[in-house]
């Protein structure tokens, strides 16, 4: 029994964005989720607008997630309001109702930037390594690490 491996050849990347399945659906899939959320969002009150969320969509259905069970019910009676609302974007005539779920949203958080401080004496001592290396990449990186002490020696 013999296996015979197919090769797969390397395709451009806005060819595989562009076919009809795989990662091309997910991108269409995901700006229209994107869309729908800016555009519900526009519409429901200003104290509202930071706890609704677009889920995603399926048989038809939008889900809208929820961390807190009041904000849904508001929506179930706004419900033919917003549909209507959805309607007018392209793409979404098929959206036929809602699911609404409660679930923990955690907003997204940028990473904490850290940023790199050293004290003036080691400051001092790389600027003093640098003004002693012959080796110019060396030099350069003793001297970029030096600049990141709080207050360094001016260079010459």
């Amino acid at each position: 029994m013999s296996i015979k491996v197919k090769r797969s050849r390397a395709q451009p990347i806005a060819q595989l964005l562009t076919k009809s399945g795989g990662v091309g659906k997910l991108m269409r899939q995901s700006r229209l989720i994107d869309q729908a959320q800016r555009h519900l969002r526009a519409h429901l009150p200003e104290e509202m607008r930071e706890h609704i969320f677009v889920g995603g969509f399926s048989n038809g259905r939008l889900t809208l997630i929820s961390g807190q069970a009041s904000w849904l019910t508001w929506l179930r009676y706004e419900q033919s309001r917003l549909l209507s609302l959805l309607h007018q974007l392209p793409g979404f005539e098929g959206v036929t109702g809602f699911t609404l779920k409660v679930r923990p949203v955690r907003p997204i958080e940028s990473p904490k930037r850290y940023t790199r401080t050293l004290s003036d004496d080691a400051g001092k001592t790389l600027a003093e390594c640098a003004k002693d290396t012959d080796n110019p990449a060396l030099k350069n990186a003793l001297e970029r690490l030096a600049s990141h002490a709080r207050s360094t020696e001016p260079k010459p």
